[in-house]
């Protein structure tokens, strides 16, 4: 791409971009929505032309692109839309096709016409029917929509395997931070008309950006301190990440040198447990069933505080036990115990909030709710809030109606807060909100002194805002100390054998443990589990103490808080013998 220049009717997109892409890149492609990320992939795809400047490819290769548009055969099957006319025991002796099928479309009937397929759906099927070809170039504009956290870990280790290291190319748009960190080794940033480049995936690409607004001007502030968190969270929060080589290592720690922890977890139990009390939501042996059972026997108590992801697949209860804490779903058997002052909200994907106000500006809409608010010990005013949310002072004149998908979906959310539930459920997709606007969004979350419960397919953002997880498997509840990725074990595992029976499930078959050996291994995993649920359940309530205990009790609270340091401690033992022993089932 060379001095690539476009102007649209409203703004310059590109001013005099020269960039390429070589044999074994894998870039991932950030920035706010507007400023031309998918017009960059469809520049460079031959499918949108410059007004000036040329985009040149080398002699015989071939470029795959997904685009936002939908142009599948709406008259054809699936099957046709991704093997073509290939007959059966072609594809099917096709060990790429067999794998690309079975980990995107497995769930879709094959001779289903297109036309009666979902978005979501229609949207996996053109994915699937790219990914089987044998392009040398890959363009893919949002490939993680409506893809659940196992489609997108599948097409994470698709494409890291799709090339050997310095073959191939691969060009993304995403959102999806998790993503762009475990495939992309490039980032490049789109913004003012430019393509700004940066090595590495999307946490080195956050401390270079810290390192550059270290000199921007002051006018900048608020965002580099933003980015700063940020920073901090992927250093000290991710294990997983910090391991990576991507980092350099010295720099971040003297950036984030002075930078606290997102959350303080204590002040912010204190002032839920001032507002909530000691009793939040009880869920004690609930079973639901529609036409088969769907939860089985849960058991789950949610304290004051709390912040929880809740994992599952398509179907598996998700909604059904959300609705059991909001009260739009009835047990068949057990019971939902709610404490006095509970007040539960949900943000949706349905904008719900915003119907009635659609012709009204967005300062009076924010304006009418309530005139300050408490964020992270200071007070805000609402317009100081719309500014933290990414607002200019012309959009806060906008009528409601005029904005952006994720422009309305951060003003749901600050609405939803200025109203004061103290139990906030996230049941929402992120597809609309930049990555830009996600971090402002968690930010604002990390000062809310409430419970908060999280269902989404963004394990960047689960794992970034909840300190604990738990997923529905098979009808049942089940804590993960091992947080996503022992989901993910678990989910694959749950079609073996073992599955069938619920002492084994979650556990794979092969191992090279003596039968006597593997079952004593399973019994000590029930146990540190067992373990690991009791001492939670106590630390929470040290912590509902702490909150009730009287300030001047230095000796007190100096007792309490070391009860919690060494239980904290026990939990820390008990996890890393859980990790041993899953990695010894799984040798």
């Amino acid at each position: 791409m060379e001095q690539i220049a476009l102007d649209f009717p409203t703004k310059t997109v590109f001013e005099s971009v020269t960039i390429g892409i070589d044999e074994g890149d894998r870039i991932g492609i950030v920035g706010r929505n507007g400023d031309g990320k998918s017009t960059l992939l469809r520049i460079f795809a031959g499918l949108l032309q410059p007004d000036s400047g040329r985009v040149t490819t080398r002699g015989g290769v071939t470029i795959g692109m997904l685009d936002q548009t939908d142009t599948l055969d709406q008259a054809g099957t699936v099957g046709h839309a991704i093997v073509g006319d290939l007959q059966d025991y072609e594809w099917a002796g096709n060990a790429k096709i067999r794998d690309v099928i079975a980990g995107l479309v497995s769930d879709i009937p094959w001779d289903a016409t297109v036309g009666t397929l979902s978005g979501g759906q229609r949207r996996r099927v053109a994915l699937a029917a790219l990914l089987v070809g044998d392009d040398d170039v890959l363009f893919l504009d949002e490939p993680t929509n409506h893809l659940d956290v196992e489609g997108i870990t599948w097409l994470a280790g698709h494409l890291k395997a799709r090339w050997s290291a310095n073959a191939g190319g691969l060009l993304v748009v995403t959102h999806d931070r998790w993503f762009l960190d475990e495939v992309c080794t490039a980032t490049w940033e789109v913004h003012d008309g430019i393509v700004e480049p940066f090595e590495g995936g999307y946490a080195a690409y956050i401390l270079q950006r810290v390192e550059r607004d270290r000199h921007a001007s002051a006018t900048e502030s608020k965002r580099q301190n933003l980015m700063r968190k940020e920073l901090a969270w992927l250093r000290r929060g991710a294990p997983a990440r910090t391991s990576k080589p991507k980092f350099r290592i010295d720099a971040a720690n003297e950036l984030i040198e002075n930078e606290p922890p997102p959350r303080d977890p204590i002040q912010l139990k204190q002032m839920a447990t001032s507002r909530l009390g000691k009793d939040v939501v009880d869920i004690l042996d609930v079973s639901v069933s529609y036409e088969k059972p769907v939860l089985k026997h849960v058991e789950w108590r949610i304290g004051p505080g709390e912040r929880t992801g809740i994992l599952g697949a398509n179907g598996a209860g998700k909604s059904t036990l959300l609705g059991l804490v909001t009260g739009k779903v009835e047990p068949d058997s057990g019971r939902v115990k709610k404490g006095k002052t509970v007040k539960v909200v949900t943000l949706t994907q349905e904008l719900d909030e915003l119907k009635d106000v659609g012709n009204d500006r967005v300062s009076d809409v924010v304006g009418r709710q309530r005139t300050a608010y408490v964020s992270g010990g200071k007070e805000m005013t609402p317009s100081q809030l719309l500014e933290r949310l990414g607002f200019s002072s012309a959009q806060m004149s906008t009528p409601v109606r005029d904005l952006s998908g994720g422009q309305k979906r951060r003003l749901q959310l600050l609405l939803i807060l200025l109203d004061e539930p103290n139990v906030l459920v996230l049941d929402v997709a992120t597809n609309d909100l930049d990555t830009d606007m996600l971090a402002a969004m968690e930010d604002l979350l990390d000062s809310w002194p409430g419970t908060l419960l999280v269902v989404s397919h963004d394990r960047y953002l689960l794992e970034r805002i909840t300190d604990n997880q738990y997923a529905i498997l098979d009808g049942h509840l089940r804590h993960l100390p091992g947080g996503v990725d022992q989901y993910l074990r678990l989910r694959k595992e749950q079609d073996t054998p073992a599955a069938s029976n619920p002492s084994t499930a979650g556990h794979p078959k092969a191992s090279k443990l003596s039968s006597a050996e593997e079952r004593n291994t399973r019994k000590e995993i029930a146990s540190i589990d067992r373990k690991m649920v009791k001492l939670s359940g106590r630390i929470d309530a040290l912590h509902v103490e702490m909150a009730q205990h009287d300030p001047s009790d230095g000796q007190g609270l100096s007792r309490l808080s070391a009860e919690v340091a060494d239980l904290e401690a026990q939990v820390a033992t008990h996890e890393e013998r859980w990790l041993e022993l899953t990695e010894l089932m799984e040798a």
